[in-house]
């Protein structure tokens, strides 16, 4: 990895993880909602990942990582298990992704620090 792309994916990594542990909270905070609620909690979910999603898609496109591509997939298995109606095992799929963009970013940060950058 270039010290350019250390620098693009350790700010996404940043970003993504932030968001991984929005939807993480708004998972748990879902499943003690009333059933009345639920679905518009649940889109609010949808549309968040579908914007994690869009930001892995920019990382990969932007600093290059094999890691983005199951970062990737572990968000889908997230989508699929809320369209399926069992948001709370959609959970795990996203700390997935988060040990798997912390590890992204903590490369990233070793290069930097290497270079002298942090």
């Amino acid at each position: 990895m270039h010290v350019n792309q250390a620098i693009i994916a350790f700010s996404q990594s940043e970003k993504l993880k932030s968001g991984i542990i929005w939807a993480s909270q708004i998972i748990e905070m879902t499943i003690a909602l009333s059933e009345s609620e639920k679905p518009g909690a649940e889109r609010v979910l949808k549309t968040l990942i579908n914007m994690i999603a869009a930001e892995i898609h920019v990382a990969k496109k932007t600093a290059p990582h094999d890691v983005w591509q199951d970062v990737e997939k572990d968000m889908n298995t997230a989508m699929v298990m809320l369209n399926s109606g069992v948001a709370h095992e959609a959970g795990y799929h996203l700390t997935q992704a988060l040990t798997k963009v912390t590890t992204v970013g903590q490369q990233s940060m070793t290069l930097l620090t290497d270079a002298e950058l942090l």
